[in-house]
């Protein structure tokens, strides 16, 4: 089947991305870091390397993914995910460092997320192991411009190193939430201190 390539890379990438809702947010916390995922489909292998850029809400708004697919299908694709309701045209626009700007475009859309791929090549892995760290661009259907900075700090280990276990990842993702609940908590407090703080104004 012409597209299972594709169905079989957003098999994987759909499930590295259950694990959080997703919405907008320039709040971002970067304990995700970056890691590799290994995960068999019948004869096929696909192991991806990611980033999660996450919301202080604990949804992920941005994915790095270079992921490779082989066994009864070879395939090496870099492939960015990012909100719906994305302007098409533009596409994704990726920078590392002062590099030149690349342009990526939109593989497809889902009710949560729209994909940009290009083929994933020793020439991009190299560029992103020189790295500090890497711009990618959205552009809304407002016509506004999300920019998202992701660090390249421990790419080389991840890409070079052994996937993580499942027991590892829930662990990243618990340590997570754990994480972001104490910050709700923080706001929370902060919020019902100033909601007291303007109803004494309010009696004086």
């Amino acid at each position: 089947m012409k597209n299972t390539p594709y169905i079989l890379t957003a098999g994987l990438l759909s499930s590295l991305l259950l694990s959080a809702g997703i919405a907008y947010s320039q709040n971002i916390n970067d304990s995700t870091g970056w890691y590799k995922a290994c995960n068999d489909q019948g004869a096929t292998k696909i192991c991806n390397v990611q980033y999660q850029a996450v919301a202080s809400t604990g949804q992920v708004i941005t994915s790095i993914n270079l992921a490779e697919v082989t066994g009864e299908i070879d395939r090496k694709v870099f492939q960015v995910t990012v909100l719906t309701d994305r302007l098409i045209p533009p596409g994704i626009v990726m920078k590392v460092d002062d590099k030149k700007p690349t342009s990526i475009p939109y593989s497809f859309c889902t009710p949560r997320i729209c994909a940009a791929e290009i083929k994933l090549d020793a020439k991009l892995v190299e560029v992103l192991r020189a790295g500090s760290k890497m711009e990618v661009t959205s552009t809304n259907f407002q016509g506004k411009a999300n920019p998202i900075i992701i660090p390249l700090e421990g790419f080389d280990a991840a890409f070079d190193g052994k996937p993580i276990t499942e027991a590892d990842l829930a662990s990243r993702q618990k340590k997570i939430e754990e994480e972001l609940l104490k910050k709700a908590d923080s706001a929370k407090t902060e919020l019902q201190k100033a909601l007291d703080a303007a109803k004494e104004q309010g009696t004086q």
